[in-house]
C-alpha cells in the first residue's frame, strides 16, 4: 500500500512540475503535503527526495520544497519525460525529443555499421523481420517492443556508451507515441522498409547508407506524430 500511494503522489506532483501547474519558485511544505495525498511523513519525503534527485525541486530548511526552473531539471530523467507526454505541452516535448533522435540516431547508426559484432547484426536483421510481421498484422503493442529494442540495440550497437544510455530516452518517446495514439492504426510500409535498410546497412558495414536511412526513421516519425497532433 505504502509503494502504491508512494507511485500516486509520485506521478501526481511529476505531472504537475513537468507540466507547469506548479510553476517554478512554487513552495510545497511535507505537511501539506501529507494531508494532500494522505501518506505518512516517511513516504512524503521519499516522494520529495525523488525529486530533488530528478532535479525538478530543492529543499531548505525553514523555507519548504521549492520547484526550480525547467532549465536545471534533469531533462533525460524517463520519467520526467513520461509526464511531459503526459500532459498539455505534450508537443513541445516531442518536438525537442524529436530534434535530440535527430542529432543522435543517425549517427549511431553510422557508429553500429562501422563497429558492430557480428551477433549484434544478425540481432538488428531479425528485429527488422520481427517489426515487418507485426506490422502486417497491425499488432501495434508487438510492433512498439520490437522497435523499442531495434532503436536500443543501433543506439548500443554505435560502441559509444553514452548514445547506449539514451535507450531509455528514445524507449519512452516510442511507447508514448504509441499510448497517445500518435501512430497510424498500421505502421506505415515506409518505416517498415527503412528499419530493413538500416538493418541491412549496418551488416554490409555501409555507414552513409546507415545513417541516411536512420536519419529518414525519425524525419518520418516527425511528420506522421505532428499530422496526427494537427
Amino acid at each position: 500500500m505504502a509503494d502504491a500511494r508512494h507511485a500516486r503522489m509520485l506521478d501526481e506532483l511529476g505531472v504537475e512540475i513537468a507540466c507547469g501547474t506548479l510553476q517554478p519558485g512554487t513552495v510545497l511544505r511535507v505537511e501539506q503535503l501529507q494531508i494532500r495525498f494522505d501518506v505518512s511523513r516517511t513516504v512524503a519525503r521519499e516522494v520529495v527526495r525523488t525529486l530533488e534527485a530528478m532535479r525538478l525541486t530543492t529543499s531548505k530548511r525553514r523555507v519548504g520544497v521549492t520547484v526550480r526552473d525547467p532549465a536545471e531539471w534533469n531533462h533525460y530523467d524517463p520519467r520526467l519525460i513520461r509526464w511531459q507526454l503526459d500532459g498539455e505541452g505534450r508537443a513541445a516535448a516531442l518536438r525537442n525529443l524529436t530534434e535530440l533522435r535527430s542529432a543522435v540516431e543517425p549517427s549511431a547508426a553510422r557508429f553500429a555499421a562501422l563497429r558492430a559484432g557480428p551477433e549484434q547484426r544478425g540481432r538488428l536483421s531479425a528485429l527488422a523481420d520481427h517489426l515487418a510481421g507485426t506490422a502486417r498484422a497491425a499488432d501495434l503493442r508487438a510492433f512498439l517492443d520490437h522497435d523499442i529494442a531495434f532503436h536500443h540495440l543501433v543506439l548500443t550497437a554505435s560502441g559509444n556508451p553514452m548514445f547506449g544510455q539514451l535507450s531509455e530516452v528514445v524507449a519512452e518517446v516510442l511507447t508514448g507515441r504509441t499510448g497517445h495514439g500518435l501512430m497510424p492504426p498500421r505502421p506505415q510500409p515506409a518505416a517498415v522498409r527503412l528499419h530493413a535498410e538500416v538493418a541491412v546497412a549496418i551488416a554490409a558495414g555501409q555507414a552513409d547508407r546507415a545513417e541516411r536511412a536512420m536519419r529518414d526513421i525519425v524525419v518520418q516519425a516527425r511528420e506522421e506524430m505532428f499530422e496526427l497532433i494537427e
